[in-house]
């Protein structure tokens, strides 16, 4: 996915800057990089973060680039920011998105004339360079911006950085969300609104969909392009992605969480009685939270990951990889494993590798039963906004291989539709499939009404194409 941060100021921002982009860690793997400008020129340094978190590869150059501003990016794929010069002048620019019509959009550019793109690893060719190029085929920053919003499939936010500000652009349907704080003397713009607070930020403004601002010390934060009515922000965001002290649409990352495991209790209410409640740590331990408070049943953590050497952003996109890391990391508490009824919470079932894996430990620590409640409903369609799973087909997900081994090849849309519906006889023969296939005593996933109400803003504004097929 990616996080941005960029910092305007009357003085030296570095700091601001470093420590902004490193509370972004835990949304990319892959890249970080920084951007300042200072006594008008550009420096940038970026560095490959897979195998060291970001504050370790970038403590030693916080003294080189000073400057009063400053963007940057942890990224999952692609090094940003870039340096540009253009007849728009120079600027820096870093990108959070998809581009999904990303091969027609480099036929027309090149269509064009005059241009070129420089080749990453593997003949790709870097996103956040192609939107660059989209801006420089208009004559102003702001109508280039507002092209990239009008040719993109996908997603796509930005910010950008010139000699006199810096540019913040939501998506135009706002898939992710980009914030403004504000202190005495400077401004920033982040990914996630937590990550200023310790900085001595207070928030000044979240930007809607398709919303564009400019940011400088004169004149502080003009809004160039009003936001749009429509929005179709990620659900994902609450479930997994977002840190636990993150706000989106005035809605807190954790106190959604612990609704969602109320919520799953409220269903569970009478069927199951086990001895404790557990998450995956961490990406459902707010859930199990949740699910103990309104169930009575005690909250417990019966194997606890070990982070000192395996954090989460060091996950390689190699999946025998993170398999065998994210076995790796859980060391188990016997006592609390031995002879127990188990119910555990995980944010999602992807491939259901690494949960079957975990549930297996368990069994083999002595676990008598193994209840599983994914903390959102099943997954039957791949990510089109915003590359979320590493899933390079949907027949990664086991929800398509199971469909597939029942339907077959060709499944039309109206089956698949039968299969996301929770009331229907294919859910119920999906669900029983995967509980066998992954070895869980029982199994029973969120359903998307009761996600949607414990995200608690307009179902309409959210994202759900990846359990329902549903698009804009």
């Amino acid at each position: 996915m990616g996080g941005l941060f960029g910092v305007v100021s009357g003085s030296n921002c570095t700091l601001d800057l470093f420590f902004g982009i490193d509370y972004h860690s835990h949304l990319g793997t892959r890249r970080g990089g920084m951007a300042t400008f200072n006594n008008g020129s550009f420096q940038r340094v970026i560095h490959n973060i897979e195998n060291s978190p970001f504050r370790t590869k970038f403590e030693h150059d916080i003294d080189d680039l000073k400057g009063t501003m400053g963007i940057g990016c942890i990224s999952d794929n692609e090094p940003q920011p870039l340096l540009v010069q253009s007849h728009l002048g120079s600027y820096a620019i870093s990108t959070v998105g998809l581009i999904t019509n990303i091969d027609e959009l480099v036929k027309e550019t090149f269509a064009r004339g005059g241009i070129h793109f420089l080749e990453m690893s593997g003949g790709a060719i870097n996103p956040t360079e192609l939107v660059a190029a989209l801006i420089n085929q208009k004559d102003s920053i702001l109508e280039g911006i507002q092209y990239v919003q009008e040719k993109i499939k996908g997603s796509m936010t930005l910010i950008l950085m010139t000699n006199t500000g810096i540019y913040a652009a939501r998506d135009k349907l706002g898939r992710t969300p980009l914030l403004i704080g504000k202190k005495q003397g400077s401004y920033c713009v982040a990914s996630e609104s937590f990550s200023y607070v310790n900085l001595g930020y207070e928030d000044a403004k979240e930007l809607g969909p398709a919303e564009i601002c400019f940011i400088d010390m004169q004149n502080g934060i003009q809004v160039l392009q009003q936001k749009k009515d429509k929005m179709k922000i990620c659900t994902f965001l609450w479930i997994y992605y977002g840190y636990p002290t993150a706000t989106y649409e005035g809605v807190n990352v954790e106190t959604m969480r612990y609704r969602c495991g109320e919520m799953l209790a409220k269903r569970d209410k009478g069927a199951i009685t086990p001895d404790i409640v557990a998450g995956v740590p961490d990406s459902g331990t707010a859930h199990a939270v949740g699910y103990a408070n309104e169930s009575g049943i005690p909250f417990a953590r019966p194997f606890i990951k070990y982070t000192p050497t395996w954090p989460r952003s060091f996950m390689p996109a190699n999946q025998e990889q993170r398999n065998l890391i994210a076995h790796m990391k859980l060391i188990p508490v016997h006592q609390l494993i031995r002879n127990k009824s188990l119910l555990l919470i995980d944010d999602s079932i992807v491939r259901g590798t690494q949960l079957r894996e975990t549930t297996d430990f368990l069994y083999q620590s002595g676990a008598k039963e193994v209840h599983v409640r994914p903390a959102c409903p099943p997954l039957l369609f791949g990510c089109k906004y915003l590359n979320f799973s590493r899933s390079s087909s949907e027949l990664d997900l086991i929800t398509r291989r199971i469909i597939k081994m029942r339907e077959g090849d060709n499944v039309s849309k109206e089956v698949l539709e039968d299969y996301a519906n929770p009331d229907s006889q294919n859910y119920k023969e999906m669900l029983e499939a995967i509980r066998q296939q992954l070895h869980f005593t029982t199994l029973a996933f969120h359903r998307l009404d009761d996600m949607l109400e414990s995200v608690g803003i307009e179902p309409c504004k959210l994202c759900t194409y990846c359990w329902n097929g549903k698009e804009d």
